[in-house]
Formats: structure tokens, sequence, C-alpha cells
């Protein structure tokens, strides 16, 4: 019995790869946009919010992950790291599945966004997470100044002593633009929980970030 179950799990894995889709394919097609392009870089909101972004598998993991901290305001599913101008979900060419991540500085700070980001994911696994793998689904962290990069490139070098040869994967890529994925890709894990993929990956990998980092969640979220 126990090697029929771990048969119908793999089959599960294999069926699920690159699996970040919506079930209903016509309302992809129907809601499929071409994205406009974004203005200027702009790092901080005029109300002193801030905005920083990540990639790190499917997008709405990623999502739902960062709106469970205390101090993110939102979190955007969408596009970025790559060339292509306008990128769709059907065509989004070299982009990675990003998030754009809204936040209070003075509630959390970018340092333990980016904790958030590596305690959230298998650092090792290049092009990918999980079941989904591609470049689609690589791993890249942006920074927008110096300071940033600081952070993020300290945290890498801490996490590399602890890895024992192995490293992590991440990219560490100035941010140059982030294009908003089509509607019906925002809040998914939160509108579809029946959904196979996020009963099986969203939220076992949400879950164990919560466990892992309960005093960063809001209150809605610990119990």
């Amino acid at each position: 019995m126990k090697k029929f179950t771990v048969l119908v799990a793999s089959l599960f894995l294999f069926t699920m790869q690159g699996a970040c889709k919506p079930s209903n394919e016509n309302n992809k097609k129907a809601e499929t946009l071409a994205q406009k392009e974004q203005a200027p870089i702009q790092t901080e909101s005029e109300n002193g919010l801030k905005r920083a972004y990540f990639a790190s598998g499917c997008f709405w993991c990623v999502e739902a992950v960062y709106e469970s901290v205390n101090g993110v305001k939102e979190a955007i599913s969408g596009y970025s790291g790559g060339t292509l101008k306008n990128p769709t979900y059907e065509n989004h060419g070299n982009h990675a599945e990003a998030v754009e991540v809204i936040y209070d500085p003075e509630v959390v700070s970018f340092s333990q966004l980016v904790d958030v980001y590596f305690g959230s994911q298998n650092i090792t696994q290049v092009n990918g997470q999980g079941p989904d793998h591609g470049g689609s689904y690589r791993s890249i962290v942006f920074y927008q100044n110096e300071e940033e990069k600081k952070i993020i490139d300290e945290k890498i070098a801490a996490l590399n002593k602890q890895l024992n040869g192995d490293k992590v994967a991440a990219q560490v890529l100035p941010f140059q633009k982030f294009w908003d994925a089509e509607n019906y890709h925002q809040n998914y894990e939160r509108n579809h929980p029946e959904n196979p993929y996020i009963q099986n990956v969203s939220i076992p990998r949400i879950n164990k970030f919560k466990e892992k980092f309960p005093e960063l969640l809001k209150k809605s979220e610990s119990h």
C-alpha cells in the first residue's frame, strides 16, 4: 500500500509540473490582456509605503506568502526579470513569475522581507520551486539601491556558509520593470482554495513558512 501511495503521489507531482495555471481555460483566454508599460521606477508611494520585488517559483505561492506578513499591504502577481515588453501569461518571454510587495517600512523592513523570501523556498533549487521547473519559475531577488543589494548579498553569503558546499540558487538583479499579471491570477490562492495545485503545493508551502516565522505573521494569520 505504501508503494502504491508513493506512486500516486509521484504521478500527481509529475502532472503538476508547470501547473501554476488556472483551471478555467476560457476564463484565461477571455482575460488575457496586453499589459501597459509601467511608469518609471517608484520605490516609495505618497503614503510612505514602499515596494519590493521577488520571484520564487509560482507567483500564486509567493503572493500568498507575502500577504500573510504583518506590514505588507498588498502583494501583486506579475512578471519581471526579462526583456519582453507587454508580457502576458501566454507569452512572457524570458520574464520570471514575480511578485510586487507593497509594504509599510515602519512595520516590516526590507531585510525582513528578504528573510521571508529565503525562508519560504528551497534556496538551492535552480530554475524552479517544487514541481514547477523552467526559467519562468527561477528565483530572483531584486534590488533598487545599493543598500538593498548589500542586505541581499550579506544574507546570501551567510546562507552559503551554512550549506556545506551547496549554493543559494537565486539571481540577484537590479530591478528594471514590473508588469502586472492578468486579473484572474491575483489573489489566486485565496479565491480558489479548491484548486488541486493550491491544495497540494501552495497551501503546504505557505503553512511551512508560517510555522517557521510566526512572529512575522498578521494576527489574522497566526493560528
